[in-house]
């Protein structure tokens, strides 16, 4: 692969992205779209419980929005390393260069991380009810899979992308996990 510059973040990159990026910006991909459609079995579940967590997935006509990341010169291959431990734990995501337009009109090209639909993990299609009460009840190795949810939502509105998708899933998690705290033992 050639070396590439920029990273897109579409999920959790946005508010974590484990590096100090040299420049960011808003930013839009063509042809993908940000959906909960890959169960997490070690990050926000378990292989007993699968959370889900956002991936990039193919879409005609979608358009997602997200964070632009430039990674520094003297940070590249460090970045890279650890981005790829860190996205391609399971190969559930694969690797694409991927045309994206920065929010000043710039047009580059930026790695991100797509969903392969042909993997285990692939769970598009599911509806938002089905996809709250998982998101709900997960729980993995780096925290409750409902934090995951409520960050990025929360990060997309902060950078002026809001996703009323993502809010709506929000209030619908939020509630299940009223209901569960207030439910008798």
């Amino acid at each position: 692969m050639r070396r590439i510059d920029w990273v897109f973040g579409y999920g959790s990159l946005i508010w974590d992205p484990g590096f100090v990026p040299a420049e960011s910006s808003r930013a839009w991909v063509t042809g993908y779209g940000r959906t909960f459609c890959l169960r997490s079995v070690q990050h926000r579940g378990t292989a007993a419980r699968p959370g889900l967590v956002l991936g990039l997935d193919e879409s005609d006509g979608a358009e997602c929005g997200g964070l632009a990341l430039r990674i520094a010169d003297r940070d590249h291959d460090e970045v890279l390393a650890y981005l790829r431990a860190r996205e391609l734990v399971t190969d559930a995501y694969r690797e694409a260069i991927l045309p994206m337009r920065l929010e000043d009109g710039r047009r580059v090209e930026a790695l991100a991380y797509v969903m392969r639909r042909d993997h285990v993990q692939y769970a598009g299609g599911l509806d938002l009810a089905e996809q709250a009460r998982i998101i709900a009840q997960a729980h993995g190795g780096w925290g409750p899979n409902a934090e995951y949810l409520f960050n990025t939502a929360a990060h997309l509105t902060r950078i002026g992308l809001a996703d009323d998708l993502l809010d709506h899933l929000s209030d619908q998690v939020r509630k299940l996990l009223e209901s569960d705290k207030n439910r008798p033992a």
